[in-house]
C-alpha cells in the first residue's frame, strides 16, 4: 500500500521546509532515497520524483549510493523553481499542486509520524481470501475457465 494523499502532502511539505534543520537531514536523505512506489498519487509521485532527480547529488560510475543536496541555496532553487514553474515538474502540474511545497506541516510531523509513515510507505496490502467456487475436480488451476475445463473433457 501506498502512501494516501494526506501522508503525501504532509511527506513533501517535510522533505522541502525542513531540510535546514539538522535533525531532519538524514529523514530526508532516507525518505528521497526510498521508491517512488511508494506515493500513491500521481500528482505526488510527480512531485517526488521531481525532488529526488533534483536534489540528487553527482554519482559517480562506481557502485556508491545515492548522495543528496539537502539544505543552502540549491534545495531552494529546486523548490523555487518547481513553485515559479509547475510545469518543470510535469507538464500536468498545475500551481496549486505545488502551493503546498516549503510549508512546514506542523508540529503533528515527528519522529512517531516519520516512523508510521515508513511503516505506510512500505506496507503491503492483505491478500484477501478467495472462496473456492467448487466446480471442477480441484486439480487444475483455478485461474482455467470454466469453459477451457469443458474443452478439455470434450477432447
Amino acid at each position: 500500500m501506498a502512501l494516501n494523499t494526506e501522508f503525501g502532502t504532509r511527506m513533501l511539505q517535510l522533505v522541502t521546509s525542513r531540510y535546514n534543520n539538522r535533525e531532519w537531514r538524514k529523514k530526508i536523505e532516507k525518505t528521497l532515497s526510498l521508491s517512488p512506489s511508494g506515493v500513491g498519487d500521481e500528482v505526488q509521485r510527480a512531485i517526488f520524483l521531481y525532488l529526488k532527480h533534483g536534489l540528487k547529488g553527482y554519482k559517480s560510475r562506481r557502485a556508491d549510493p545515492d548522495s543528496w543536496i539537502v539544505g543552502g541555496y540549491a534545495t531552494t532553487e529546486v523548490i523555487e523553481r518547481a513553485k515559479f514553474d509547475p510545469t518543470v515538474v510535469g507538464a500536468t502540474i498545475t500551481k496549486e499542486d505545488v502551493a503546498s511545497l516549503g510549508v512546514d506541516p506542523g508540529p503533528e510531523v515527528d519522529q512517531a509520524w516519520w516512523d508510521e509513515m515508513l511503516v505506510a510507505w512500505f506496507e503491503e496490502p492483505e491478500a484477501e481470501p478467495s472462496a473456492g467456487d467448487g466446480s471442477g475436480s480441484g486439480n487444475e488451476p483455478a485461474d482455467v475457465a470454466p469453459e477451457t475445463k469443458m474443452n478439455k473433457a470434450d477432447a
